[in-house]
């Protein structure tokens, strides 16, 4: 990358005997990871929004763990763009709040058919600006997808009339009529049909 002038100030620099590898744009200080956990600690939202994203917010790691699928979505569509707000450097961090507008436009309730040509667009310049910043293993598949999801959108309506969160929420309650784990069906159809009814 050196020899061919790509992306300079990532170069290592000989100090002496030692080689010193500076970090990458998207890496955070510590004091930039204790500023964004502090932010997502201090975010309060309404019964129901959300579940409680201080208790997945670890202040003494500097880290996020246990969060589930809702939790994800409603962190990247909503609190991300805040809570990045001041810790990255301006290019990387427009980026990825276009990253976060897209998805938070792509699953709203209603969704405008005319601009979904333009979001379309939009998507593809967001992902050329996110290769300036991150390596190419950042790439996979998951990231490629979101360029077909607004295709997706226009054959199959909006998004949230195929999310699973319900179901997986039905789930959970079906779970919680399990007595015997041997046989879990026949616990769940004995609970959600007594006896009397049958």
């Amino acid at each position: 990358m050196e020899l061919l002038g790509i992306r300079e100030e990532l170069a290592p620099s000989e100090n002496g005997k030692r080689i010193y590898l500076p970090p990458s744009s998207f890496t955070l200080s510590r004091k930039e990871k204790q500023k964004f956990c502090q932010t997502l600690v201090d975010i309060k939202v309404p019964k129901g929004y959300a579940a409680n994203i201080r208790s997945y917010v670890s202040m003494n790691e500097l880290k996020l763990f246990g969060l589930k699928s809702h939790d994800t979505h409603v962190l990247m569509q909503h609190f991300l763009p805040v809570a990045i707000e001041s810790i990255l450097p301006e290019g990387l961090r427009n980026a990825l709040i276009r990253l976060c507008g897209f998805f938070n436009i792509l699953c709203s309730k209603v969704v405008d058919v005319s601009i979904l040509k333009l979001l379309q667009i939009d998507i593809e310049i967001t992902l050329c600006k996110l290769e300036q910043y991150f390596p190419p293993s950042f790439f996979d598949i998951m990231l490629h997808l979101t360029v077909h999801l607004v295709r997706e959108v226009e054959l199959c309506g909006p998004v949230y009339l195929r999310w699973m969160y319900p179901f997986e929420r039905f789930m959970k309650v079906l779970k919680g009529y399990v007595r015997n784990r041997n046989r879990p069906e026949g616990c769940i159809c004995c609970q959600w049909c007594p006896q009397e009814e049958l």
